[in-house]
């Protein structure tokens, strides 16, 4: 069965930074896609990052330039590195990998951002 297993949430400052992981286990295979999407009280789960298997990238508007996704295939890992954080950051971040038909989420990782 496979299990998506984020690490690295936290409190941090503005202007703090963060690195995520997420490790995918029980699959023989690497996902075709790989990324982060974050939930914030209140509000639906919207797309942070993703990235291909060939290491192809899409981000959110609001991230760019702060946040950067990245991969391991080897290891079936990904990566997400926020610099810059800002309060409005502050949300759960779910790790999710795809090949299709097939879909999987993580727990999610809760990032506070406050002084």
């Amino acid at each position: 069965q496979v299990q998506l297993v984020e690490s690295g949430g936290g409190l941090v400052q503005p202007g703090g930074s963060l690195r995520l992981s997420c490790a995918a286990s029980g699959s023989a295979f690497s996902f075709n896609v790989m990324g982060w999407y974050r939930q914030a009280p209140g509000k639906v789960r919207d797309l942070v990052a993703t990235i291909t298997s060939g290491g192809s990238t899409n981000y959110a508007d609001s991230i760019k330039g702060r946040f950067t996704i990245s991969r391991d295939n080897a290891k079936n890992t990904v990566y997400l590195q926020m610099n810059s954080l800002k309060a409005e950051d502050t949300a759960v971040y779910y790790c999710n990998a795809q090949t299709w038909p097939l879909e999987y989420w993580g727990r999610g990782t809760q990032v506070t951002v406050s002084s």
